[in-house]
């Protein structure tokens, strides 16, 4: 069985529709919308392939119309997208974002899953970075070999005793410091994380349409281009 993981596509049809594989079932961590321009297509595609999709912060936040609490650097980005996403989402796509679950256990080919956003604790906002001491805590909380989450943007693996913690990085919005796309395929009883190339220019030429302050269109622009800001 190929499972391909994916997460924070925020409203980046053009590289989510770039993905080069599906697997036998895509599994998705949350974060579909904001800082992107098209966040319509993105909930309409992993509604359409996945069944297995977590709610993000900013799922939550268009949901429901709260702050997703960023932090300040993404604060005024996210404010202003999110305007634009819940304008162009109609109301049983929003409806949809705000139902999704917090979490899944799942059991495949006998092994067991965790997935959710952030960490267990805290499913929606929780930030805690690939070296953080906090996973040991963390996994004590989950009965499963395998804890999925993302948030961070950063793809790694981490073995902590006998669970494993891995996240696939941004699919929309990367913070590696390129532009690939990332994400994660579980094959064979392991985990690998894979990076691909996608017309950033072209999604970058959609944004520079937002209505939008024109700062705000050219820090979306920088973190795309850069994988920083």
């Amino acid at each position: 069985m190929k499972i391909v993981v994916i997460s924070d596509l925020h409203s980046n049809f053009d590289a989510l529709s770039a993905l080069p594989e599906l697997g036998d079932e895509l599994w998705v961590l949350g974060d579909l919308v904001n800082y992107g321009p098209m966040p319509s297509e993105v909930v309409s595609f992993v509604r359409s392939h996945s069944k297995i999709v977590s709610r993000g912060n900013h799922d939550h936040a268009v949901g429901f119309d709260v702050d997703p609490r960023c932090t300040p650097r993404y604060a005024e980005m996210a404010d202003t997208t999110m305007q634009y996403s819940k304008a162009n989402l109609d109301q049983d796509a929003t409806a949809y974002l705000r139902e999704l679950p917090l979490a899944h256990v799942l059991e495949r080919d006998g092994h067991r899953f965790y997935l959710c956003h952030a960490i267990p604790s805290n499913p929606l906002y929780g930030y805690c970075p690939e070296d953080s001491d906090l996973w040991r805590k963390e996994l004590e909380q989950v009965d499963a070999e395998f804890l999925l989450v993302g948030h961070t943007h950063t793809p790694f693996v981490r073995k902590v005793g006998a669970q494993t913690v891995v996240n696939p990085g941004s699919l929309g919005q990367p913070k590696t410091g390129k532009a690939d796309a990332c994400y994660a395929v579980w094959e064979d009883g392991k985990f690998q994380l894979k990076q691909f190339e996608y017309p950033v220019e072209r999604a970058i030429q959609r944004i520079q349409q937002l209505p939008v302050p024109h700062d705000i269109r050219q820090d979306l622009a920088k973190v795309l281009r850069t994988g920083s800001v």
